[in-house]
């Protein structure tokens, strides 16, 4: 179980315990959390220091390179691009991009390190980056107010909701890959939901532990497996159930989710 700083609601702290033993399921690691959220997104928030050191936030526009290290084009016109030539030092947060239900529910990650001018061929495949997440940015790019920056990785701490949190360091983050199965697990949760409840509820009952759940919703589906949300007499609880192989790519979340359907039915 990782490590948490604070429990989540009161109605979580007394959720039943499993009537029947669960097998170990996988999750991703806090490194995998936040490479695939960065991957997943464009948009962050940028925290820099302004020239009193009182701290200035901002929302930008960033890229990522083949390792996850950010890539950002800052203005000088801006106060964030002043900001970063008098002291580089500075942190991006990258959320979930579409939140459900409680936002304190969701995903995010923040990035601090030091902001450099990337140079040669890196400075090459930050501007290819960079153009594909912004095609503008071969126009404006260019213009002498622009720089080209790399978010040279210090710290990483990952949130991934309510008491499940990590910190992890830059060599994990850099070396982590991204959840290939990350881009179609929204629509994988809802076409669950929707059309599939009955098979949710069997997996609840006969592989995540509860015989007695009456109810089972899919919360979160990754590569390694599902967490679900259940309602039993004795109240309400969550359970996760690891896939018999990981989703390596994005078609593989249908025929992990059949297989774990004819396994409970069996």
């Amino acid at each position: 179980m990782l490590p948490t700083d604070h429990l989540g609601p009161a109605a979580g702290r007394s959720a039943p315990a499993p009537l029947a033993e669960v097998a170990p399921a996988p999750r991703r690691t806090p490194a995998e959390e936040a490479r695939t959220l960065v991957a997943c997104n464009r948009m962050a928030a940028l925290a820099t220091l302004s020239e009193d050191g009182a701290p200035w936030g901002s929302l930008v526009l960033y890229a990522a390179l083949q390792d996850g290290t950010p890539v950002l084009c800052l203005s000088t016109l801006a106060e964030h691009g002043r900001n970063v030539t008098r002291d580089a030092r500075a942190s991006l947060v990258v959320g979930e991009a579409d939140v459900t239900g409680d936002p304190l529910d969701s995903g995010r990650v923040t990035l601090a390190g030091v902001l450099e001018e990337p140079v040669g061929d890196e400075l090459e495949a930050a501007r290819a980056a960079y153009r594909a997440a912004s095609p503008t940015s071969g126009l404006y790019g260019g213009f002498g107010d622009f720089t080209y920056y790399a978010l040279r990785v210090a710290r990483v701490r990952w949130v991934g909701g309510y008491g499940r949190m990590d910190s992890t360091d830059a060599g994990a983050y850099h070396a982590a890959e991204p959840d290939p199965v990350a881009a179609g697990a929204a629509h994988a949760v809802q076409h669950l939901n929707e059309d599939h409840a009955d098979a949710l509820l069997a997996m609840a009952r006969a592989l995540g532990g509860h015989p007695d759940a009456t109810e089972a919703t899919c919360a979160r589906i990754d590569r390694y497996g599902l967490d679900l949300s259940l309602k039993t007499p004795r109240g309400s609880t969550e359970t996760r159930i690891g896939f018999a192989e990981p989703a390596n790519r994005p078609g593989d979340l249908r025929a992990a989710t059949v297989e774990l359907a004819k396994r409970a039915r069996a």
